[in-house]
């Protein structure tokens, strides 16, 4: 099958919203075409609104962070206590809380790409010359864009596995897994947006004649 027919065929497949048809055709290699062009275009979208509504840009994922945290923290204290006062214990609580620690990675990975927490060496940096820090911005938008095309495809796929073979949370009766699980792909678009809207800034930086290289601090305001 060529290129553009995989394309096609995805394209159908996720309008169909069918995800026994969606998971051939993610399985094929146009899939990353499509979800380089849907990052892309999603990443935009999301920079754009970023710019717009501060309060998303600046709550947003903190938000889910800190709502996923407290979720954690409250079954494991209930957990606790079920057990050791009333001798009894939820089949769920030692799933559940695994899944809501992987929405709070991916949104805090995605929070921590705008502030520039992660790797960044700005110590160094901050002693190139001017265009070899801007160079190095540019690797650093095309590495986490390619990071969240990674992620993209990849958790996709294992989004529509789940779905299409009805995976339930462990020591649940009806909450499915998937409903957890398609917050990677999601968080592979906030990453998205976070490094096009971090791009934005270093261009306009670099056009102005501003510092291109701030020194990160864990736990700062964007």
């Amino acid at each position: 099958m060529s290129t553009w027919s995989e394309i096609t065929a995805l394209v159908s497949a996720l309008a169909s919203g069918d995800p026994f048809a969606i998971r051939p055709a993610l399985a094929a290699d146009g899939s990353w075409i499509v979800g380089a062009g849907l990052l892309l275009m999603a990443g935009m979208l999301l920079a754009w609104i970023y710019h717009h509504v501060p309060i998303i840009e600046r709550y947003f994922e903190r938000t889910i962070m800190v709502v996923s945290y407290l979720g954690i923290a409250l079954i494991i204290f209930w957990g606790v206590i079920d057990r050791f006062i009333f001798s009894n214990q939820q089949a769920w609580s030692t799933t559940v809380p695994p899944l809501l620690f992987m929405i709070m990675a991916w949104f805090g990975a995605a929070y921590s790409v705008r502030v520039r927490t992660h790797l960044s060496f700005s110590e160094f940096r901050s002693n190139m010359p001017r265009k070899a820090q801007f160079l190095c911005l540019c690797l650093d938008f095309l590495l986490w864009f390619g990071f969240a095309l990674v992620l993209l495809v990849t958790t996709s796929r294992l989004v529509v596995l789940s779905a299409s073979n009805f995976q339930i949370v462990l020591g649940t009766d009806n909450i499915m897994q998937w409903w957890f699980l398609c917050s990677a792909p999601l968080a592979a678009v906030l990453i998205a947006g976070r490094a096009i809207e971090n791009m934005q800034d270093d261009i306009r930086n670099y056009r102005a004649g501003h510092p291109l290289i701030q020194q990160a601090v864990i736990g700062s305001n964007s």
